[in-house]
């Protein structure tokens, strides 16, 4: 129901009123669609100031609060990245919050410990060689994890073994008709899964 509508119903029954043809209909069009004005705003306003359904200016206005942006490419993404970030406290130091928190800021990254106190590693599963946008991951990444820690990066190439177990032939190979980059993505090791 339109807010011109809601006020007629709620006119009709005093009787007083002529709320069709006139100028009492004519005002409460008036009046009407500027409730109904006053309603989408609110609505809009209700959606982007909540981090659960933001969609557009909201997230905008999140992530210019913080001193990162968030590495993702989808709203569903970017939500799930600024919760994470801003999850990020005093107590979230735990090996385990430390990776919930990269996983949800869009990032492909494993943080591990090495068992000598003060240095980790950080490797990207399932991404050969060095990350497309790894500069800004590793803001990300350095801010995330506590600065007293000494990150070592490691990074997995293909290597000529599982090339051969992959394709068999050199044959099957130049079929593909394929970059090393598209050829580095196509062979993944259990290791790295």
């Amino acid at each position: 129901m339109t807010g011109a509508q809601n006020l007629r119903a709620l006119l009709a029954p005093m009787g007083v009123y002529r709320l069709e043809g006139t100028i009492n209909g004519g005002a409460l069009e008036a009046v009407g669609e500027a409730l109904d004005q006053v309603s989408d705003a609110l609505d809009e306003t209700e959606r982007e100031t909540l981090l659960a359904t933001a969609e557009d200016w909201g997230l905008d206005r999140l992530e210019a609060l913080l001193v990162r942006k968030p590495v993702a490419s989808t709203v569903q993404d970017r939500r799930a990245a600024l919760a994470a970030l801003l999850r990020i406290g005093g107590d979230s130091f735990t090996l385990q919050d430390i990776n919930d928190n990269l996983r949800g800021c869009g990032l492909n990254a494993l943080a591990e410990e090495t068992g000598t106190p003060g240095y980790v590693t950080v490797r990207f599963p399932q991404v050969p060689g060095i990350p497309e946008g790894f500069g800004e991951m590793q803001k990300i990444i350095e801010d995330i994890l506590p600065c007293h820690l000494d990150i070592t990066y490691l990074y997995w190439y293909i290597t000529w073994k599982k090339m051969e177990e992959r394709f068999g032939t050199w044959g099957t190979l130049d079929a593909l008709e394929t970059t090393w980059e598209a050829l580095e993505k196509m062979v993944e090791t259990e290791e790295n899964v």
